[in-house]
């Protein structure tokens, strides 16, 4: 039977406070057909379009700046990491990793995950422009796809409006940036929040798929892998929904490990990939010495705003990890950012990327987004205002003052 849909007005009745007897968490009796209604694209355009708004204005300002300094919004949004991403899609991946003049390994593209450049090699003969604004394009629907996967959750976990908040607060994130630039974080993002939201509904199979394109996408799948595959080993345990949990904890890690079998077999040695990232770029794992070095020097040392500012967002995440698992339904999800967090801290190199590689752990919002859907408005708009000057202000000077990637 086709389930009716419920009316969408255009008012903003998502931002006052709870009134009595219509609180953001879903009563018991709410039906299952009923919150799956809620879900849908009718429903989620709010999300959608607050996030886009707020992305909006990020992108606005920056392009004002960018003006007086004669920068191209095309150039600061498809530079760095965009650079390897429309390489890749153009030229494909490296047969070998190249070497400098004096024998030392240089900075190779397998580094790189494919389902990225996949989309934008897909993309480029129907985008206007080059394989670079196709990143951009792409980028931009995976990022409204985040929002909607965004606003699905909080909405199954608390009600709508904390599934507008939370879609709205990811778009003004410190790193916001990065969400319009040719980077692989909202389409990660997107894919982590459906998958997620698939394991909190029990469709292992969507979950399980959904994991295994994410892994295709960036590192941060095994942290999605992890949590789906332990979410499906309790339901397994549980005696749950029969072989489908089997199939999810089977499905979920073939994405990240097949890549990372490919780049092996290419390279010609098992550990191809992590010899890449360990003698290429430099990248690997300590016991986190090197984090904790780095933010000691903080408090001891002249530093620049880009490395005060990964300090302070790694801190929150952790305080906001801490007020995430309070929440014992969405265990999965504090599985999943717990992951996302011990990558990042226990990292050795490219401290000033901290607080970019965290944007994917978008349930770290979630506690924020549930306590102002029960607050006032004006408290919501002041806070978002906030957030949005924030997130625009760091992002003119990562793309106009700071000489790194974001």
């Amino acid at each position: 039977m086709k389930l009716k849909e419920r009316p969408v007005t255009a008012d903003l009745s998502w931002i006052p406070a709870p009134r009595s007897g219509d609180g953001d968490v879903p009563s018991a009796s709410v039906s299952y057909p009923a919150a799956h209604r809620r879900v849908g694209l009718r429903a989620a355009w709010p999300a959608l379009a607050g996030y886009a708004l707020l992305r909006a204005v990020g992108l606005v300002t920056l392009w004002y700046f960018a003006a007086a300094k004669h920068r191209g919004m095309a150039f600061i949004l498809g530079r760095y990491d965009a650079n390897w991403y429309a390489g890749i899609a153009t030229r494909g991946y490296d047969p070998a990793i190249p070497l400098h003049p004096d024998g030392s390994l240089a900075t190779t593209n397998v580094a790189f995950f494919p389902l990225y450049p996949g989309l934008i090699a897909l993309a480029d003969p129907i985008v206007p422009g080059d394989a670079h604004a196709a990143g951009i394009a792409v980028a931009w629907l995976a990022g409204l796809a985040a929002a909607w996967g965004l606003y699905a959750v909080g909405t199954h976990l608390r009600g709508r409006r904390t599934g507008v908040l939370l879609a709205s607060l990811w778009a003004v994130v410190p790193h916001g940036l990065v969400e319009s630039m040719g980077y692989t974080e909202t389409l990660f993002t997107a894919l982590a929040a459906w998958s997620l939201f698939a394991v909190l509904r029990r469709h292992w199979l969507t979950a399980g798929l959904l994991c295994a394109l994410a892994g295709l996408t960036r590192p941060t799948g095994a942290a999605l892998a992890a949590a789906v595959g332990i979410a499906a080993l309790v339901a397994v345990l549980r005696r749950q929904d029969g072989w489908r949990p089997w199939a999810a904890g089977s499905i979920a890690p073939l994405g990240f490990a097949g890549y990372i079998v490919w780049v092996g077999h290419r390279l010609g040695r098992a550990d191809g990939y992590f010899h890449v990232q360990r003698d290429a770029w430099k990248m690997s794992y300590d016991n986190g010495s090197y984090t904790l070095s780095m933010a000691r020097d903080l408090l001891t040392k002249p530093s620049q705003l880009a490395y005060v500012m990964c300090t302070l967002v790694l801190l929150a995440a952790i305080a906001l990890f801490i007020a995430l698992s309070a929440n014992r339904q969405a265990w999965p999800l504090a599985v999943y950012s717990l992951v996302v967090i011990a990558m990042v801290f226990f990292g050795d190199g490219y401290f000033h990327a901290k607080g970019r590689l965290l944007m994917p752990a978008f349930p770290l919002l979630l506690p924020i987004a549930a306590a102002l859907a029960a607050a006032h408005r004006r408290t919501v708009i002041a806070a978002l205002l906030f957030l949005t000057a924030i997130s625009t202000t760091y992002g003119v000077y990562l793309a106009l003052y700071w000489t790194h990637s974001p």
